[in-house]
């Protein structure tokens, strides 16, 4: 059997693919700015949740990495479709890294610890240099076997822009390239953010309600931008939870689409957090 390449981010080489991309769609993002409209700015508030919420936070991490809830394969697959539309890589690698991160939480092999590498390299760093999401097929095999055993799941991961390519296409027919600008690249740009603030902020700045063995904060600021994600030291107490806010004051959209969801029977088995 072959031996796991070690889960160290000792190698700091410049990813030069990855920090291409981002730098040239935070260029983009700006552009945007100078070609605001009211219409750009409803598609782009739109395509975020819908991405960002539903693609991301419940699609690629209630669902895909933690099985918080189940749903129909269709369901699966078409949250699946969303979250390759916040370009953020293929589900499949998405959520090895995530699963690494739970499983070795501020330690030397956490990919985004503040702790170990500082609030710079736990934000955006961990993706500009080293190994970022390249994870070899042993790891992958270790970490995300259910993916691998799904051919759409590991197809899509393999063409993820994909998604993108046609819903610029859209947006370009619907809007011309202001649109694209905001629908695509700022809206693409903020998500990120999104994702990287509970990577790094949620591991510093916050409070705690569970005494977890790692740095995991609730940020009220960082859940309301994120759709619920910022209730991380909840998160981190119970992962496989699909609920994330536990008290009423703890907004968290992506449990109430999750709900909905099942109020319509489209996801059940719902695992959540009891005191």
């Amino acid at each position: 059997m072959k031996k796991a390449a070690p889960l160290d981010q000792n190698d700091h080489k410049i990813h030069w693919k990855n920090t291409a991309i981002v730098s040239s769609f935070h260029a983009l993002a700006i552009l945007a700015l100078f070609h605001f409209s009211w219409r750009n700015l409803i598609v782009f508030l739109i395509l975020n949740w819908v991405t960002a919420g539903l693609g991301i936070g419940i699609g690629f991490h209630r669902l895909l990495t933690h099985r918080g809830f189940t749903a129909p394969k269709w369901v699966e697959y078409g949250l699946t479709v969303l979250g390759c539309l916040a370009i953020q890589d293929g589900a499949v690698k998405w959520v090895v890294t995530h699963r690494i991160h739970h499983a070795h939480t501020e330690t030397e092999r956490d990919p985004h610890s503040p702790r170990h590498d500082g609030g710079v390299w736990a934000h955006v760093g961990w993706v500009l240099r080293g190994r970022a999401q390249e994870h070899d097929a042993a790891i992958q095999a270790r970490f995300a076997p259910d993916l691998l055993k799904d051919r759409f799941h590991v197809l899509l991961s393999r063409y993820y822009v994909l998604p993108t390519f046609f819903l610029g296409l859209i947006l370009f027919a619907a809007g011309g390239w202001t649109m694209v600008l905001w629908g695509i690249f700022l809206r693409t740009v903020v998500g990120w953010h999104e994702t990287w603030l509970v990577n790094s902020a949620t591991h510093m700045w916050g409070t705690r309600r569970f005494e977890t063995k790692d740095d995991s904060t609730n940020n009220a600021l960082i859940a309301l931008f994120s759709f619920g994600e910022g209730w991380h030291n909840n998160h981190h107490a119970n992962p496989s939870s699909a609920r994330h806010g536990l008290s009423w004051y703890e907004l968290d959209l992506n449990w109430w689409t999750i709900k909905l969801l099942e109020k319509v029977g489209l996801a059940k088995r719902i695992r959540v957090y009891k005191a």
